[in-house]
Order: C-alpha cells, then sequence, then structure tokens
C-alpha cells in the first residue's frame, strides 16, 4: 500500500490487509499490538521491540512497509481508532455487538474502496458478453447473489460453485472473459487453481478479497478490497458475507447506472413476470 493510501485507512485494517505477508518476526509484533491495543499507545520503540521479543531495526521496517512513517506515525492513528472503540464499548448485548461489528464492516470497506479501480471492474464487466463468477463455500452464497443481481439488471452472467466445474469452465474461456473471484482470505486453493487457468486463457480477472497480497490477487487484473476481521475458527461469518455483499452491490449499482435505461427495462419485465407467480 502506497503512504498516500493510508489516509483515512484505519492502522488496524492495514495491518490485517497485510497479514498474509508476514514474516516470523512481523508476526510477534502484529501478536503484541492486537493482545495490548492500550499499552501499545504509551510504548516507546524500545519498549514495544522489547515487549514483542523483537530488534527495533525490524520493528521500524514493520511500520514502513505497512506504509508508516515510523512507530509514532502508527501511534497517532492507533490511538484515534482505540478512542473510537472504547466509546463503542458500552453496548454489550450480543445484537448490539453483532450490528456493531456488520456496521463497522461496512465502514471499514468503505474507507478502502479505490474509485478508480471500482470503475475499471464496472467498465470491464459492462464490456463482456462471457461474465464468470467463482466462489466456494462461503464465498459461494456470495456469488450466486451476486449472479441474481446482474441478471435481473440484463447482464449475461453463471456462477461456478463447484470447483470441478470450475476448472471445466476455465478452460473454456477466452480474452473476451471476464472471471470475478470471490474469496476472503485470497488463500482458497480451489479458486486461485481456477483463476490460474482461467488468466492462461487470457481471461480478466477481478478479484474481491481481504487481502492486498495473497496467491488469488496475483493472477488478478483488478482488486477490489474488503475489510471483515474473521478467525479461522469464525470462518463464513455473516460479518465477513456483508463486507462482500457490499463490493457486490456497489458493482452491481456502477452497472445499473451505467445501463440505466436497459437495467430499468429489464427490471420492469422481471416484475411482471414474476408477479403471475404470487397469489
Amino acid at each position: 500500500m502506497d503512504k498516500s493510501q493510508l489516509n483515512g485507512v484505519k492502522p488496524s485494517i492495514v495491518m490485517e490487509q497485510h497479514k498474509h505477508i508476514f514474516t516470523k518476526s512481523d508476526k510477534k509484533i502484529y501478536d503484541y499490538i492486537q493482545s495490548n491495543s492500550d499499552q501499545v499507545l504509551y510504548h516507546s520503540l524500545t519498549e514495544l521491540s522489547e515487549e514483542s521479543g523483537v530488534a527495533e531495526a525490524t520493528v521500524l521496517r514493520f511500520f514502513r512497509k505497512l506504509g508508516f512513517k515510523g512507530f509514532q506515525d502508527f501511534k497517532f492513528l492507533f490511538a484515534q481508532e482505540v478512542t473510537v472503540q472504547d466509546d463503542d464499548a458500552h453496548d454489550e448485548t450480543y445484537a448490539g455487538k453483532i450490528k456493531h461489528n456488520m456496521v463497522q464492516a461496512i465502514e471499514n470497506s468503505h474507507e478502502i474502496i479505490d474509485d478508480d479501480e471500482l470503475q475499471k471492474c464496472v467498465d470491464a464487466i459492462d464490456a463482456s458478453e462471457d461474465v464468470v463468477l467463482f466462489g466456494v463455500g462461503s464465498s459461494g452464497i456470495a456469488v450466486l447473489d451476486m449472479e441474481n443481481r446482474l441478471m435481473r439488471i440484463g447482464k449475461h452472467v453463471t456462477a461456478v460453485t463447484d470447483p470441478h466445474f470450475q476448472f471445466m469452465r476455465a478452460s473454456s474461456m477466452d480474452e473476451n472473459t471476464v472471471v470475478i473471484a470471490v474469496s476472503l482470505t485470497g488463500s482458497t486453493k480451489d479458486i486461485v487453481d481456477s483463476v490460474e487457468i482461467a488468466k492462461q486463457q487470457d481471461a480478466t480477472i477481478i478479484a474481491l478479497t481481504n487481502y492486498i497480497k495473497s496467491p488469488l490477487t496475483q493472477f488478478a487484473d483488478h482488486v477490489l478490497l474488503s475489510s471483515a476481521k474473521e478467525s479461522p475458527l469464525d470462518s463464513g461469518s455473516l460479518v465477513a458475507k456483508v463486507s462482500q455483499l457490499f463490493l457486490i452491490d456497489l458493482i452491481c449499482t456502477g452497472l445499473t447506472i451505467k445501463n440505466y435505461k436497459t437495467a430499468e427495462k429489464i427490471k420492469m419485465g422481471i416484475s411482471k413476470n414474476t408477479a403471475r407467480k404470487l397469489y
């Protein structure tokens, strides 16, 4: 991430997005910050180095790798984030926490949206007559929703959630195909393998993921980032899915705006035809 991209992005989000490329030493620093967020605000560089068990030079490289000028730059922004979190901590009911987590996932994802990249994705999908969606597991549910949304605005699209079918579909692609691959981690082997085949066929790859650098983004022509923290034990959480659906909604809305008259005509036709199925 460029330093210019840090504006307005929470430090915790920046760390989360780079977690896949952390070294063992980076992981020690990250784990310490996650477990001791309040104390970190009062540490010096030397104290953080000692508490995390990593050399000072390594700690400094860690923050610069993330796009910060140094530890003080990180602390200044992190202090603002922690203060906001403390203000919200009074809501202790599980219903309130779920609401907060979902709203936070959308707000965090909104903060890191690259408008230029979003428009490039919309333009690429709009120009293609062969749009294919890849997702497995929980992300498979997200691509099925995207298929429904795109069909409703007149886009010819196919969602493929079975890895074997993905391999077969990818093998028949060409330079006119656009693949939208949805994977929160960007490290789901089935998705990465399918996308690699599609890339060999010269298809355009759009990745919807949570991490800037991952096996999936190595093959992507365009990357749209979401932001929803998810531990391995919470895989498939609704909060994570909400962040994916937010990106999907942005793409579908962008396409609707770009083709407003056609989209409205098709929506009207669908409404009339489905109305006959209702009592």
